[in-house]
Parts: structure tokens; C-alpha cells; sequence
């Protein structure tokens, strides 16, 4: 089973980050989210507390992940960027050739340690400016070697049944699709 784990700071954007959890964990994966907050709950950039699975003082060095994911949302995403603990596991997760994802303004975390260098990525319009050394795509998800990005908040199912794609199959990914009846909501347009 793919392990994944997600970084929440205050100032998340939920649905960017929560979605992708949702399609995860129905499709089999296991996720943890975890807080950098020092506490359990974290402050979505909406008011909404969340209870995250850690927190980050309880990992240590993460080897055991197949993805390190990083929401969106303001303040959120600067307080992720900030935190030299999620940058050091960022960067053992890529050095390692393992997959890290970023979505809306979260992608600016990855430009800012040079996870983006050479690379495709997509973000939040205005964000396109952080992505230090990437191509800025302007696409819903855009998935380049072991980098996937998303671009906002319409973009988290998309973002997250790549993410499931990746991680577990295509089949898997339209089963559970199917499942939330995404392909209706796809035909209404």
C-alpha cells in the first residue's frame, strides 16, 4: 500500500487539501496529514479546525513515504515555506527520487527550494512568479517526472485522482471517480 503523508499549516485551503485525502483514502492509500502547528489542530485559511493524524516533531526523518503532498491557501502555503522542518523532508523526498505534489499556492515552496528547476508546473495565477526555474504550464495538474502540481481549488479532484493515479492505477482511479459520481459533474459541461 503507497504511504503518503500531507503538511498542514494555519492557513490552509481545505479543499485543496482535504479532497485529495478523500480520494487517497478511497482509493486505498494511506495518508497521514501532519500538523506543523505544534498542536494537533490546525486553522484552514477559512476558520475550519482540523485534527491532523501527527505532528511533525513526532516523525523525524520521513523514509517511509511514496509522496509528500503541500495544500494551498494563504497563509498557509508561506508558513509551510517558512518551516525549515518541511523543507528538509522535501528535499530528502526528491533526493531520494521519491514524488512530492503541491497544489494553488503551494507550488511556491517547492520553487523555493529548487524542487522546480527544469521542470513543467502549474499554480495558483499570480503564484507563477515563485515557481523559481519551472515552466509555468497555466494546466489544471501538471505532472513532470516525480513532480505533480495542481492550480487551485477547481483543480483538487483533478490534482487528486492524478495523485491516485500515480500512486495506485488509472483503473483505480475511475473506479473511484465513477464512485463519486465526478464523470456526472464532468458531463454537465
Amino acid at each position: 500500500m503507497a504511504k503518503v503523508y500531507e503538511f498542514l499549516a494555519n492557513g490552509f485551503e481545505e479543499v485543496e487539501a482535504l479532497a485529495p485525502v478523500d480520494i487517497l483514502r478511497r482509493g486505498g492509500v494511506e495518508v497521514k496529514t501532519v500538523s506543523i502547528t505544534g498542536s494537533p489542530l490546525v486553522e484552514s485559511s477559512h476558520g475550519v479546525m482540523v485534527k491532523a493524524d501527527l505532528q511533525i516533531e513526532d516523525l523525524g526523518v520521513i523514509d517511509d513515504a511514496d509522496m509528500l503532498l503541500i495544500p494551498g491557501g494563504m497563509p498557509g502555503a508561506q508558513n509551510l515555506k517558512d518551516d525549515a522542518r518541511v523543507g528538509k523532508a522535501l528535499l530528502h523526498q526528491v533526493e531520494s527520487g521519491k514524488r512530492v505534489g503541491a497544489i494553488c499556492a503551494g507550488p511556491m515552496v517547492l520553487g523555493a527550494l529548487g524542487i522546480l528547476k527544469g521542470k513543467r508546473a502549474t499554480c495558483y495565477p499570480g503564484f507563477e512568479k515563485f515557481l523559481t526555474g519551472a515552466e509555468y504550464t497555466k494546466e489544471l495538474c501538471t505532472i513532470d517526472g516525480n513532480v505533480t502540481t495542481g492550480k487551485g481549488p477547481a483543480a483538487a479532484f483533478v490534482y487528486g485522482f492524478k495523485l491516485l493515479e500515480q500512486l495506485v492505477s488509472v483503473e483505480k482511479a475511475n473506479e473511484i471517480r465513477e464512485g463519486m459520481l465526478i464523470n456526472e459533474l464532468i458531463a454537465l459541461h
